[in-house]
């Protein structure tokens, strides 16, 4: 196994990290604890489930912790592919989005001290707090809509260096260019027209999984030359 073979791959086992991780506030706890529309019910949910919600918390961190580090991985990995094009993967993919996942923290914190209650909140009364609670969700989501034009962006640049670099297959190129107008539309979607956020995801999901399709190559089969993508020079 070459160095760079052995720098791919542990790339993609960060990123599988990530992935592995991602879903539990993002989607799980969501699911799980949140009721549109009902601030009480939510309240209730993540009284109940305390240890679950901050875990949530706990999943954040360790996202925009390990962020940095898949950058840093395929900026060894790339860096003699196109050094810009690799320091930007560095800045849109990791530094932005880790502050990022830090600073929205603080809306689940937020809210999970309204719910709990506490002697300096004595002046507003539990539905008050209840609805304070489910704003400061509302303000963690859509923090993560505005994040998702940062996801996508990132995804640019990495998809210029995958179809340059030679021992990635150019599919993965253009599977990630589509992945992040995905997350581009998705993210203007939810600013300027939310009526079509649902339907919009349904048609975004197949073109998302090239992230996907990427790590797992980057663990199953390294950074390996004249692979699928590249025919041998000699034809």
């Amino acid at each position: 196994m070459t160095a760079l073979d052995r720098q791919a791959r542990l790339a993609g086992f960060l990123y599988l990290l990530i992935c592995l991780v991602g879903p539990l506030r993002l989607i799980y706890i969501p699911s799980t604890l949140f009721v549109s529309g009902h601030p009480a019910e939510t309240a209730a949910n993540i009284a109940a489930h305390e240890t679950l919600f901050r875990w949530g918390m706990a999943g954040d961190l360790f996202i925009g912790t390990v962020l940095i580090f898949v950058v840093l991985a395929l900026y060894r990995l790339f860096k003699p592919t196109g050094p810009t094009l690799a320091g930007l993967v560095v800045i849109l993919g990791g530094l932005l989005p880790s502050a990022i996942h830090f600073i929205n923290i603080a809306n689940d914190a937020a809210a999970l001290i309204l719910v709990k209650g506490a002697p300096f909140l004595d002046a507003f009364t539990q539905p008050q707090r209840e609805s304070l609670a489910m704003l400061f969700l509302r303000v963690h989501r859509e923090v993560i809509t505005a994040a998702e034009t940062l996801w996508g962006l990132w995804l640019i640049p990495l998809a210029l260096l995958v179809w340059r670099c030679g021992f990635l297959p150019r599919m993965l190129a253009v599977w990630l260019v589509l992945n992040g107008l995905a997350y581009i539309a998705q993210s203007v979607a939810g600013f300027v027209m939310p009526q079509l956020s649902d339907s919009l995801d349904g048609i975004c999901f197949p073109l998302q999984l090239g992230e996907i399709a990427f790590m797992l190559w980057l663990l199953a089969f390294g950074a390996r030359r004249n692979i699928l993508m590249n025919l041998p020079k000699s034809m």
